[in-house]
């Protein structure tokens, strides 16, 4: 038989790494904190499971180290992770690139995951909360140590996640363990999370949704943007677009010297240029102009986002257009093009998908080692490697525990069981 393994955590990360390793002859046991793997890979997706992307691309990531990210993604990319799910069972369809399980169920993923773990004779620990690794000074063994008990192994695999979703296991247990080890942190936020804003009217408008162009702004200069379907909530702003500006938000608000806010323009109408809204405008009121305020408003966007603003400018929805202050039906138009809000935080890590930081890319060696402590891989969110929407964040977990179970060569999962290549989708 070949070294001993031992992989902290069971999550999609864990569960790959326990399979590659297990197929390169290698001993492996998985401890796992919860009393059953896999229990983020439920929530997924909305329950449906984004396994990957067919337009991957290292810019859709962000670390430290691109350049080293890139490389390990042109070692197990999209081709991979869909070849390799044929092979232990799964269908899997592509919608408009994105991919999920043919059944659109998150528990077909983990099913097939578990059950390949048990034929690849993996041992399954569960209930076993790590508290720290060492080196023992006889065995030279790397030892995992936790309430329940001592495993000794020749290398391990840190898998254990980030903090997002801490009801699922990620507890940030495994940047403590990085850290005890010796390795630095690259500040951790959550990421792909909703926005909270300090405009209390917010509440007037929850549940809308509408598709609009968001620019993140501080101290004066635009630090990013986006564009797509935007959520409207009781207490700030939600909705894809928003998850991909949201690490941005919050590193900006953690390294700001005193609390600080952001500021958020909002354009409902981004197809629109300058000039052809200008000329909308005024044919609105060449052939509208006999209405109410109300009236004359309607039609433009959602009926609660127009009282909004009409509220705002500081008219009266029932007053007659003819009447009404010139520069505050202007103020209506432009709060249409450019609605501020104030970003004053975000959700907790309970709502986050992923966390951006984690353990350095400069710590670890192309095939995931630790620098710091030979013996040690690491595998997953714990590493300073988090993607935008879409499937990129499973396909850092199954491309990282690939190679960190990989090892030093060997037969390598693609080819002991699902030969390299294209692959299909139905």
């Amino acid at each position: 038989m070949g070294n001993t393994v031992g992989i902290v955590g069971g999550g999609a990360a864990g569960m790959m790494a326990a399979i590659t390793a297990a197929r390169n002859g290698e001993r492996v046991t998985l401890l796992e904190r919860n009393d059953r793997l896999g229990k983020k890979i439920l929530s997924t997706g909305n329950g449906k499971c984004n396994l990957g992307n067919e337009r991957l691309e290292a810019e859709a990531y962000y670390t430290g180290r691109p350049d080293m990210l890139e490389d390990f993604l042109g070692r197990f990319g999209t081709e991979d992770t869909i070849s390799f799910f044929q092979s232990i069972g799964l269908l899997i369809k592509s919608r408009n690139g994105y991919l999920y399980p043919a059944s659109e169920q998150a528990a077909a993923v983990l099913d097939v995951l578990r059950y390949e773990v048990k034929a690849a004779g993996v041992d399954v620990v569960t209930d076993f909360k790590a508290e720290s690794v060492e080196r023992g000074r006889r065995s030279k063994l790397l030892q995992v140590y936790g309430k329940e008990g001592v495993y000794s192994f020749d290398r391990v695999i840190l898998a254990c996640g980030g903090k997002a979703a801490p009801k699922t296991g990620s507890d940030g247990s495994g940047y403590r363990l990085a850290e005890q080890l010796g390795h630095s942190m690259v500040p951790v936020v959550p990421a792909l999370v909703q926005l909270r804003c300090r405009e209390e009217y917010l509440k007037s408008v929850s549940g809308v949704r509408a598709d609009a162009q968001i620019s993140v702004w501080f101290q004066g200069k635009r630090a990013a943007q986006e564009r797509g379907e935007l959520q409207l909530t009781e207490y700030g702003i939600s909705g894809i677009p928003v998850f991909q500006l949201s690490r941005r938000v919050n590193y900006i608000l953690a390294g700001a010297k005193k609390p600080a806010e952001v500021e958020v323009n909002i354009d409902f109408l981004p197809d629109y240029t300058e000039e052809d809204f200008r000329m909308q405008c005024t044919g609105r009121r060449l052939l509208q102009g006999h209405r109410t305020v109300e009236e004359f408003f309607t039609g433009m966007l959602h009926k609660k986002l127009m009282l909004l603003f009409i509220k705002l400018a500081g008219l009266k929805s029932a007053e007659a257009v003819s009447g009404a202050d010139e520069r505050k039906l202007a103020r209506v138009y432009e709060l249409c093009r450019c609605w501020k809000l104030h970003v004053i935080g975000s959700n907790s890590y309970d709502n986050a998908q992923v966390c951006a930081g984690g353990v350095p890319l400069d710590e670890v060696t192309e095939s995931l080692e630790s620098r710091l402590v030979p013996g040690v891989y690491f595998a997953g969110e714990i590493l300073d490697v988090d993607g935008r929407c879409g499937g990129y964040n499973l396909q850092w977990a199954w491309c990282s525990g690939f190679i960190a179970g990989k090892h030093h060569g060997g037969s390598g999962v693609m080819q002991s069981r699902a030969p390299r290549g294209k692959g299909q989708v139905v």
